[in-house]
């Protein structure tokens, strides 16, 4: 059994809206404490110190971040949200803030643990197992994971959702949203407040066992003839609308392949991005959570164990054709500004010059895939290139344009895909993917011929 990281501790969940609430007032309290010190000690001392420099200091920092963390549920899953949808129109401090919301959460001791599950299962659920390691092996925003050994011999993965999240959820989303603003960081303009609806209504969905439950079991008959992949299978007498049951599949963290092989990072990175375009223009549906946890990799089979199917949720046919379409020109060197344009990232009103460090960051990207050549996710200076023009639009002020929430959450997995596949340093024949995988019509007005599928193994 893996062991939770050392970095996490048990700590009871709030489970009540008024603890919850008084615990975030608490945390901006001292905060706002700690400002006025600060503050007034520089003036002591003759500066005159900005709003932001006394706000970013590494104990407030520390002090939201741990809150957050301590609350989890939809307080930790904002940051979360906030980070990885609107990373690159925030600036770069508050971004990183809410980045450090993505490690793993605290966990529930083990006296609130029992109550949660006798709620869920009645008093003597223990005399259904053999083992249940208290324990437990992951730890995230809406649950915590355990593995247990039934007495009919089945070996399970158990998520527990944390006491009150569901019930929190919108008071949840709507505080945090009022301390973002409080920052006073958002660039005038920036409307969050699209976004914090969305974070609402997906967390009511990844709180809802019983969908994910649906969901799992979908992904696993869509992937059940594929060799690279596998899915847990339902556990359905021990789920409750609290608690998840599924079969435990051993495997390891994907971490464990940055120190592997080159042709074993490649050919992981590899069946991941294929499938992504799978997901997009095949089934129709996108786990669009892209956390690495939800990726663990079994050296025995080689296989790639998928986890947590609460994002999952359908792709619209006219977002996938709108991709289609971006891809499609991103491989012939076309103009990208019409499917750029239809997929909201940026509007009529945006400033040419905004639209234009928006065409020249997705031209940086798709350089590649003109030229057929391998991407070498590992070349940082095609990374830092990126990163500099994404730094430079998340430091001006007066860019505020958020696209769709629908290609948010698309781009949220693109950007995880990534970012995983340049972990691992990986090399991916990414035009030859889009070959296989877009639809026919845009292969042929892309002028991907049929033996030019074939040559990409499609």
């Amino acid at each position: 059994m893996t062991d939770t990281p050392s970095r996490t501790r048990a700590r009871a969940v709030p489970a009540s809206r008024t603890g919850r609430l008084l615990r975030l007032g608490g945390a901006a309290s001292t905060v706002a404490g700690a400002l006025a010190v600060s503050g007034a000690g520089a003036l002591m001392r003759g500066e005159r110190p900005e709003f932001r420099d006394l706000l970013l200091t590494p104990a407030n920092v520390g002090r939201i971040t741990d809150e957050l963390a301590r609350m989890r549920g939809a307080a930790m899953k904002v940051g979360q949200l906030v980070s990885l949808d609107a990373g690159e129109v925030l600036p770069p401090e508050l971004a990183e803030i809410m980045a450090r919301l993505r490690a793993d959460a605290d966990y529930m001791p083990p006296r609130q643990l029992r109550e949660v599950l006798t709620r869920a299962w009645g008093s003597g659920w223990t005399g259904g197992f053999a083992r249940f390691d208290v324990r437990p092996i992951a730890a995230a925003s809406i649950g915590q994971v355990h593995r247990a050994l039934t007495k009919d011999g089945r070996d399970l993965a158990i998520k527990v959702q944390y006491p009150g999240i569901r019930r929190s959820i919108d008071s949840d989303v709507t505080n945090v949203g009022a301390l973002i603003r409080m920052s006073g960081l958002l660039p005038r303009g920036l409307e969050i407040g699209p976004l914090l609806e969305e974070a609402k209504r997906q967390l009511h969905e990844e709180a809802d066992y019983a969908r994910e439950a649906v969901e799992m079991t979908r992904f696993g008959m869509l992937l059940k003839e594929d060799p690279s992949f596998c899915v847990p299978e339902w556990a359905e007498d021990l789920s409750t609308e609290t608690v998840l049951a599924m079969t435990y599949l051993p495997g390891t963290n994907i971490d464990s392949l940055l120190t592997a092989d080159q042709d074993t990072r490649d050919r992981t990175a590899t069946q991941l991005i294929d499938l992504v375009f799978r997901e997009l223009f095949e089934f129709g549906y996108m786990q669009t959570d892209p956390n690495f946890a939800n990726y663990r990799y079994d050296p025995d089979s080689a296989k790639i164990i998928l986890l947590d199917f609460g994002a999952a949720r359908p792709v619209p046919t006219e977002l996938s054709e709108a991709y289609a379409a971006l891809f499609s020109a991103a491989l012939t060197g076309q103009d990208l500004a019409p499917a750029a344009l239809e997929l909201g990232f940026f509007d009529k009103a945006t400033a040419p010059h905004h639209k234009a460090q928006i065409i020249s960051m997705m031209t940086e990207a798709f350089a590649p895939m003109r030229t057929g050549e391998i991407l070498d996710f590992g070349d940082r200076e095609r990374s830092r290139r990126l990163t500099e023009q994404a730094m430079e639009m998340a430091e001006d002020p007066t860019m505020t344009h958020i696209p769709p929430v629908e290609t948010l959450f698309l781009q949220r997995k693109f950007a995880g895909m990534y970012l995983l596949a340049s972990r691992l340093r990986a090399r991916v024949d990414v035009a030859g993917i889009l070959a296989r995988r877009l639809p026919a019509g845009e292969r042929s007005g892309a002028g991907i011929t049929q033996p030019a599928v074939a040559a990409a193994g499609g």
